[in-house]
């Protein structure tokens, strides 16, 4: 058997692209995955790929700005090695602005942006035209930001799959041996057990609802209306989502709280008021007490590695850190930023 340099544990969106950022260094990689792809949140139907506002600039943002500009290409070329669509779409988000105070903030907002974006995208104020997709704005205004982009969640998943098998990675479902170096990125569960290793709370779960519905608006923006994304995907269906419960019972259990959410959803757009509802969604988010992905060597455990806390920005973060994680496991380069270290 092959030699293998790399363990990868967890076959989430986090797992698969570092799995596959080490394979384009040329590293034996093993992914060990002991349910099955995408089990966890990243199993979802939202990938929505936003930024955060463009002010009060941290290195958080910075980071995520880096990853969402290399999305594109870096997406590409899993498509390229597995033949299969991911779902991206550089589809920029539109969202609705309440009165004139907030019009004022976002016109604000866009000269930020024209700085801190590079000029590699757009933040622009612009008057609502009352199209069928575009959400209902009380000031008549909307901003436009051509940042944002959409991935399919699962989609990408298994074109990661089919990439890392292409180039001769291992993909277990069930349990195997460790070998080499070994990662860790185990979502929710992932936390919970790096917390009780350290005897400090580093994160936990948060549950999120969301729900697809049968629209094709694959062409058009993504929205984001009052904490809610609406994201047009490839296949010709829309997600909502999503909740964020600290507490529950049943983190795959849907409830009222996603029927309020999709009819949210519907009296923000119209136009959704008779899409069917096809499948509705739960599962619990890996959210670090940081609020920053967390990322390095697992303390006190030598040759182990964490890679985790993904929460709502983990798509669009992936590729940036999965190169990042790469780097440092097997280079020993490290460029990991601050606030995203144990």
């Amino acid at each position: 058997m092959a030699r293998v340099d790399l363990t990868v544990r967890g076959a989430g969106i986090f797992g698969l692209s570092m799995a596959w950022a080490a394979v384009k260094r040329g590293a034996k990689v093993r992914v060990i995955e002991t349910a099955h792809i995408g089990a966890g949140s990243s199993g979802g139907i939202v990938g929505a790929l936003s930024p955060h506002v463009p002010e009060n600039w941290n290195e958080k943002k910075a980071f995520q700005l880096e990853s969402l500009l290399m999305a594109a290409a870096w997406w590409g070329g899993v498509t390229a090695a597995s033949g299969m669509d991911t779902g991206y779409g550089a589809v920029g988000r539109l969202q609705p602005l309440a009165d004139q105070a907030a019009v004022e903030l976002a016109r604000a907002r866009a000269l930020t942006a024209a700085e801190l974006w590079q000029g590699r995208a757009d933040w622009r104020v612009l008057p609502a035209t009352g199209a069928a997709w575009e959400p209902v704005s009380p000031s008549g205004f909307l901003v436009q930001d051509t940042l944002s982009a959409r991935l399919h969640p699962r989609m990408a998943a298994q074109a990661l799959v089919a990439a890392l098998q292409s180039a001769g990675a291992e993909v277990v479902i069930g349990e195997a041996a460790d070998q080499g170096a070994v990662v860790w990125a185990t979502g929710a569960a992932g936390l919970q057990a790096l917390s009780q290793d350290l005897g400090r709370v580093v994160g936990s779960g948060v549950k999120g609802q969301a729900a697809l519905l049968r629209f094709d608006a694959r062409k058009l923006p993504q929205l984001f209306v009052d904490g809610l994304h609406l994201v047009p995907h490839a296949d010709g269906t829309v997600a909502i989502g999503s909740t964020s419960e600290n507490r529950f019972d049943d983190g795959a259990a849907v409830d009222a709280q996603l029927e309020a959410l999709i009819a949210k959803a519907r009296a923000a757009l119209p136009v959704l008021a008779q899409a069917e509802v096809i499948e509705r969604w739960a599962g619990v988010r890996p959210r670090a007490s940081t609020r920053a992905p967390l990322i390095g060597a697992w303390p006190g455990r030598a040759g182990h590695f964490v890679l985790n806390g993904g929460f709502k920005i983990g798509f669009g973060m992936a590729p940036k850190l999965a190169e990042v994680m790469a780097d440092l496991v097997l280079t020993g380069q490290d460029a990991i930023p601050e606030g995203f270290r144990l």
